[in-house]
């Protein structure tokens, strides 16, 4: 069984995330997807609600869970015994930054391949950032996210001005 891991800090899920998690679950047995417990990041939601949003929003695809971590993304590849990463790319500074990565990681753990996937066009310009400006000026973002997303995003946002 090819297990694969999905990393990122998903503050929160999009769908531009979700469209990749759904197309990396066709080709690997199980994916887990890695919510990254960064000390140095300010996230909008806590590590446990980036979780449970991304639980809910995966809820359907039953080869795919979601954990959260922190350290070395290649440390948490070898816990959940992955073989692969993969990563979404929209555009040409993706690449350059997901290649610097990649070659750290197998460098730190050499059997671990990497598989980049291309985001679909509509979802080419989002990032969690973007979406997170947008719904704090008072966007209408219900179509880039879940709506359990976007409530708790509102909700959030909300609370903050």
């Amino acid at each position: 069984m090819t297990i694969a891991i999905y990393p990122g800090t998903f503050d929160p899920i999009t769908n531009g995330h979700l469209d990749i998690v759904a197309r990396a679950a066709k080709l690997f047995a199980k994916l887990v997807i890695g919510i990254y417990d960064s000390p140095d990041k300010q996230p909008l939601f806590t590590v446990a609600e980036r979780v449970e949003l991304a639980r809910e929003a995966v809820a359907n695809l039953p080869n795919v869970e979601v954990e959260s971590f922190s350290g070395l993304t290649v440390d948490f590849a070898k816990k959940v015994k992955a073989k692969a990463m993969v990563r979404g790319l929209r555009m040409s500074a993706d690449f350059e930054r997901e290649f610097d990565m990649a070659m750290m990681n197998k460098r730190l753990f050499p059997e671990l391949e990497l598989v980049c996937l291309m985001a679909n066009v509509e979802y080419q310009f989002l990032s969690s950032t973007l979406l997170k400006e947008a719904a704090n000026l008072g966007g209408d973002i219900s179509d880039l996210v879940p709506e359990h997303v976007a409530k708790a995003l509102r909700k959030r946002v909300k609370g903050k001005m």
